[in-house]
């Protein structure tokens, strides 16, 4: 008979909670911490781990530590400086400013540590908008944060996400994968070299997500553990979802249709460009107001086919609808019978790039088509204002995705530990 052991994981960088959702729905694995310095982030995964998850309120609250983790000496032992507790308020996680992260775990053995840094310094696109490519972003350094932790929990195993590409960042001239290489390598954990490590490329498509989401796992292990990284890898490789890919239609297809009005009307404060969600039983699932010339650009996108005339034509109708000049492709539809394109932290500023696949209604993608092609369940509630709740989606991990590593890393937990 399967073991039931329940392993340990503390979740880094945890957004809003979809590696850790993606952990805790295989009921093999408790979650003894999470960090996150976002508010909105901080609040909706406390509320997800009280409605779902069966932790008391004071539980959440002490559990999901509302902190910069690049103050990380003051996270792990506590004593938060007067600026510290201004900042993030005294009320809610009195025990770890007081006390730190390592005695909040106190001798509990952690099998897991788990997270993403924010990816911003590392994506391709951030590189090519930002003058200085990058180069002075203080993301670029945050795993070393994540290290430090590693380092004063010694896990068994450690899972680090992030975007593909991290593989070719080179902040200060240097690859940001020898970088990262070096720092676990001095603190005697041992991960793919930087010649392997274009091998950790996983996509989340081919783990049951309708999204093309290609994303760097690294595996760390201790030097000389039990683990061994070719074996941890392999049981991923085994978790690939067998069935056809998932598709746009797959994930909103049901999600209620949401037309375009006759006009504008105002709405309390704001205007409102569309129909009320017909279906009160599906939280947040209302479109974004859209004015008249949006509406036109949507329908004719959608119905030319444009997402795939040339670069230059895309260039020419952003400036042919509106006088203004740009570099980048501005808009994009989903296609009912492919897969997503990755779902971004961008959508907090507008939809454009995530036009609905139906010409007639005429609308960017909701908040809650946003969760379903990362997999969250429909009862996943995102709490903050609509730009927060876009953004923390686009930065989360595919829960599915996370659901299958945290499968697979529990399988080999179970054949190499003491049952």
């Amino acid at each position: 008979m399967a073991s039931k052991k329940k392993y340990t994981f503390i979740d880094l960088f945890a957004g809003c909670g979809g590696l850790s959702e993606g952990f805790l729905q295989t009921k093999r694995f408790q979650a003894l911490a999470h960090v996150e310095w976002e508010k909105p982030m901080v609040d909706t995964l406390r509320n997800r781990l009280v409605t779902k998850w069966n932790e008391t309120e004071e539980s959440a609250r002490k559990k999901v530590i509302h902190f910069d983790i690049q103050k990380t000496d003051e996270l792990l032992h506590g004593n938060w400086s007067k600026e510290s507790v201004d900042q993030y308020g005294a009320t809610n996680d009195d025990f770890v400013k007081l006390f730190g992260l390592k005695e909040l775990i106190g001798s509990t053995h952690v099998n897991l540590i788990i997270g993403g840094p924010p990816c911003q310094a590392y994506s391709i696109h951030g590189r090519a908008t930002d003058k200085n490519s990058m180069n002075d972003d203080y993301r670029n350094y945050l795993f070393e944060s994540f290290c430090k932790v590693v380092d004063a929990f010694q896990p068994d195993i450690f899972v680090f996400e992030n975007v593909a590409g991290l593989l070719s960042a080179k902040p200060g001239g240097i690859p940001v994968r020898n970088r990262i290489f070096e720092a676990f390598n001095s603190i005697d954990y041992q991960i793919l070299s930087p010649e392997e490590m274009p091998n950790a490329l996983l996509n989340a498509l081919d783990f049951n997500v309708p999204q093309n989401r290609p994303r760097v796992i690294i595996l760390g292990i201790k030097k000389n553990s039990i683990f061994n990284l070719k074996e941890l890898y392999d049981s991923i490789q085994l978790e690939k979802s067998t069935e056809r890919i998932r598709t746009v239609r797959d994930a909103i297809g049901n999600l209620p249709a949401l037309y375009p009005l006759p006009n504008q009307i105002k709405d309390g404060r704001t205007m409102r460009s569309h129909q009320l969600n017909p279906n009160p039983e599906i939280k947040q699932h209302e479109a974004r107001n859209h004015g008249p010339r949006e509406l036109e650009i949507f329908r004719e996108w959608v119905e030319s086919r444009m997402n795939y005339i040339s670069h230059q034509e895309m260039i020419d109708y952003y400036y042919q609808k509106t006088g203004h000049i740009t570099l980048y492709q501005k808009y994009k539809s989903l296609e009912w019978d492919k897969p997503s394109h990755t779902v971004v932290a961008h959508l907090s500023k507008d939809g454009y790039m995530f036009i609905h696949p139906d010409p007639e209604q005429q609308r960017s993608i909701t908040i809650r088509e946003a969760a379903c092609l990362m997999t969250f369940p429909m009862d996943f509630m995102f709490l903050g204002n609509n730009a927060y709740n876009f953004k923390m989606i686009g930065n989360a991990v595919p829960v599915n995705f996370a659901r299958a590593i945290a499968t697979a890393l529990y399988k080999i937990l179970d054949t190499k530990t003491e049952q």
